[in-house]
């Protein structure tokens, strides 16, 4: 099956707490923010790209990509972001990156997609854990996902147990779904890039 038009989703709406409550997606990495550099990479692999954002909305917006907030104003996780972004997407299927992951598989969403088979949903696993985060839904799931939420129910794994989504593996290359969460580790980043130069 041929891929069709994918949206693509920087999910860049949460708390951030172990970043000392700064915007994550606005930390800088080597001169750019992080969001910048997942955008760097998303965008090719998308036909549209939007950022789920919180807070600090006009900087997002000067990337000239659509921003979206949550619909409920409480930090409610991923799941939260994905909804309002799951709505407000053009195209049918949406493929979903936290701001977090700059090193990401440059192809994800080839993978995704040729991973998924029938199902309507399909999350990356690095050969140790899942990422559901990292995941690829159809919009026909917004009422699912929307029941889900209002249940009171954060967990995106559970979610992803419910509406049967597929794993695609990547343990070919489980280093890129490191996930940046601390000052240190941003710190550690940027010394590996430079080593990498």
């Amino acid at each position: 099956m041929m891929q069709p038009k994918i949206s693509g989703v920087i999910l860049a709406g949460g708390r951030a707490t172990r970043m000392g409550g700064n915007d994550k997606g606005l930390i800088l990495l080597n001169g750019l923010p992080l969001y910048q550099h997942i955008a760097n990479k998303l965008h090719p692999q998308v036909d549209e790209l939007i950022i789920n954002a919180n807070r600090n909305l006009e900087i997002y917006h000067q990337s000239r990509y659509q921003v979206v907030t949550d619909l409920t104003p409480d930090f409610s996780g991923p799941l939260a972001g994905m909804l309002a972004t799951l709505k407000s997407a053009s195209h049918d299927w949406v493929v979903f990156v936290p701001c977090d992951v700059p090193d990401f598989p440059a192809d994800l969403v080839a993978r995704l997609w040729q991973g998924k088979q029938h199902a309507l949903a399909a999350y990356a696993d690095d050969g140790n854990r899942p990422h559901p985060t990292l995941s690829l839904l159809h919009r026909s799931l917004l009422s699912q996902l929307g029941n889900h939420l209002t249940n009171g129910d954060r967990k995106l794994m559970l979610f992803m147990h419910k509406i049967g989504a597929v794993t695609v593996q990547f343990a070919d290359n489980p280093a890129a779904f490191a996930n940046l969460n601390t000052p240190e580790e941003c710190q550690n980043w940027e010394h590996i890039q430079e080593i990498k130069k």
